[in-house]
Order: C-alpha cells, then structure tokens, then sequence
C-alpha cells in the first residue's frame, strides 16, 4: 500500500485528535428535582391520578434560613400546588407533616392555599406537626395524624429585633387570632379549648402551650381520626370516587 502524501502544513486528524467522549447521562427529572428542591415533580397520567406534596423541617419564610437546617421553602409549595389544581389528571392531593413549624405569614399563606382548592386533599402528621404546622395539618378536607405523632400548641412568638412600642403587642396579637380563627374554623375544636392549650403552663419547658398526642389531638377536635398513610390515601380515594359520582349526578352508596 502506498504511503498517504501530505502536503505540507496539513496535518492527520485521523491520528491526532482524541476519540469522542461519550456523552453525559442525562439524569431524569425526578431525580433532579428531588436534588434541587427536595420535591418530585408533579407527577404523569400514567403514573398516578395523586399528587403527594410534603412539609418537612422548618417552613422558611421571607428570611432564608442557614443551610445545615432541614427547610420548605412556600416559593416552592404554591407554583406547585397551582400546578396540582390545574392539571387535569391530578384527582386529590395528599399532604404529608413533619415540620417544627416556621414562619407565621408564611405558613398561613401555604395553609390558606390548601384550603381554597377545589380538589380533594388530606393531611398526614407524621413525627410532628408544630407551631405553624397546625394551620396546615387542618386545612384540608380530612386530616389523620399517626398515634406517636405530637403537636405543639403555643402563642406566637418573635426572635431577634422588636420595636418596644404597643402597636408591636397589638400586631402580634391580631396575627395570633388569625391563627386561632383559621383553625377553628377548619377543625372540630373550640376555641376556648384551642386558647387553653395554647395558654398552658408547665407543660412546655421554659415556656407556655402544650404538646397534643396524637390520640389527645383526636379527642379534643383537632384532628379528624388516627392514622397513617395507607388510611389516608383510603380515604382520598373515598373522596375522589364522591366526587365523581357527584359530577356524573350518579348516587354514591
């Protein structure tokens, strides 16, 4: 075989350049939002007609948190429970807890959003539903809690920077009585009961509320029954099959 000719300058890319690199796995979306966000995305029709949504560690607020704390950012939970109530695929929507609580403004604003839905939901407390977490574990349209579960109940409190002047009382004061309202309004208890346990001392180390088992949350009408996931999602399912028997005007035994 006769030698290639080159002419001069030219060079033999066949010999010089390196072999392509293979290119780099893209990772699914799943995963990358789980990575990112904490969250997965909402989910396919062909995966479920449910769309899991959870709160966990402290509910982050206008303040953004050090980052060795386990947060929820609510700039993350409203685009996606906007999502949730615009896709048609999605039936109900299932809301798991496991939160220390947060901010005030920021956990009514995620309560508020829940509770305005037009979908069927259901709220699961597992480990904990603190502070601020309360207004969102009853903002749903039935709500369970796990037998070792707790739930904190205490007044508002304020860290850092206060302006020392009245008007900083009556602010607090009306934000607490939102917080009061909205769980009456959406819980079986009373809100003498409510305030009660929120006044109580001695049960709390250095500080005054009450920490609700979750058999004493059922019993004082806070909670709707006792459970856990698969009750939970028995009973979205019960909902979601009313309300299509009530779309279609068909009778549901």
């Amino acid at each position: 075989m006769k030698n290639q000719q080159l002419s001069p300058g030219s060079t033999n890319f066949h010999s010089e350049l390196p072999p392509p690199e293979a290119p780099a796995e893209k990772k699914p979306p799943v995963v990358e939002y789980i990575q990112q966000l904490g969250q997965t995305s909402v989910p396919a029709a062909d995966i479920s007609n449910l769309y899991c949504l959870t709160i966990i560690g402290q509910i982050e607020g206008h303040i953004v948190l050090p980052p060795q704390n386990k947060t929820t950012k609510y700039e993350h939970l409203i685009p996606q429970l906007v999502a949730a109530e615009q896709n048609k695929q999605i039936e109900g929507i299932l809301i798991i807890l496991n939160t220390v609580g947060g901010d005030v403004e920021a956990g009514l604003a995620i309560a508020e959003m829940i509770a305005s839905l037009t979908k069927p939901t259901v709220t699961v407390v597992i480990g904990g539903g603190h502070s601020i977490g309360v207004p969102i574990a009853v903002s749903s349209d039935y709500s369970f809690i796990a037998e070792s579960a707790t739930m904190t109940i205490h007044p508002i409190r304020m860290t850092g920077l206060v302006i020392g002047v009245p008007q900083t009382f009556e602010y607090i004061e009306k934000m607490q009585e939102r917080v009061v309202r909205f769980v009456t309004s959406h819980s079986r208890i009373s809100s003498e009961l409510f305030k009660e346990l929120m006044f109580k001392t001695g049960d709390l180390n250095r500080d005054i509320g009450t920490a609700v088992g979750g058999a004493d949350a059922v019993n004082y009408g806070l909670i709707d029954g006792l459970g856990g996931i698969g009750e939970a999602l028995a009973y979205l399912n019960r909902l979601i099959s009313e309300r299509k028997g009530v779309q279609t005007g068909g009778l549901t035994q």
